[in-house]
């Protein structure tokens, strides 16, 4: 009688076990893994002006103007919130137009001259804006105060300038009425989660009246 063929049975574990083999086998070779270096990240040199001094600096080209200035130029009163351009901690002023400093490349400000709540005083003489929102307690935990100056200071000036906002009642007006609420609807882009804001609309319009700016 002739000899049977041997089966031979192969079960799912030691299939999948081949097969990872296989793989490996087929890789990278351990040794040019090892050797394999990451590309290096492309920068561009950077010329700012941030408050009144000159600045050259060499950034990666995705970073943004709020961690150039923090990270870069050692400026760190501007603040990183929420990084996504919803609570103005970040807020500063270029060329004396108000920005949410972490939605702006910095590439894109070559040459600027940027102010930042560093820039605001003068020596030991506190700007007005400042001196008002101490004088009314206008921050809690002040997390949120350097956008909140900031951005009221440019508030005043595009107001002053006639900018109307969403609730200005006569867009006709050469010098915009600051009612609470238009100080309210202007300041909407700046959240203090301390809920401060009648402190603050009460130093913005402590400044407002007395016209000094």
């Amino acid at each position: 009688m002739a000899d049977q063929p041997s089966t031979c049975r192969i079960d799912r574990r030691t299939l999948f076990e081949a097969a990872a083999a296989s793989v490996l086998a087929a890789g990278v070779p351990a040794k040019a893994a090892a050797q394999a270096q990451p590309a290096p990240v492309p920068t561009v040199p950077v010329r700012l002006t941030v408050n009144g001094r000159d600045h050259a600096i060499e950034v990666d080209t995705r970073t943004t103007l709020l961690d150039a200035l923090r990270e870069t130029i050692g400026l760190t009163g501007s603040k990183k919130g929420c990084d996504h351009g919803q609570c103005g901690a970040c807020t500063v002023l270029v060329e004396g137009r108000r920005i949410n400093s972490c939605l702006s490349l910095v590439v894109m400000h070559e040459g600027d001259r940027i102010m930042t709540i560093e820039g605001l005083a003068d020596g030991d003489m506190l700007h007005p804006m400042q001196a008002a929102f101490v004088s009314r307690d206008g921050f809690q935990c002040g997390y949120c105060t350097p956008g909140q100056i900031c951005s009221s200071v440019a508030m005043l000036e595009e107001a002053a300038r006639g900018m109307p906002s969403h609730v200005t009642a006569d867009l006709s007006a050469e010098r915009v009425a600051l009612t609470d609420a238009e100080i309210r609807e202007r300041m909407s882009g700046n959240l203090c989660r301390c809920a401060a804001y009648p402190n603050i609309v009460a130093a913005i319009r402590d400044v407002a009246d007395g016209g000094s700016l």
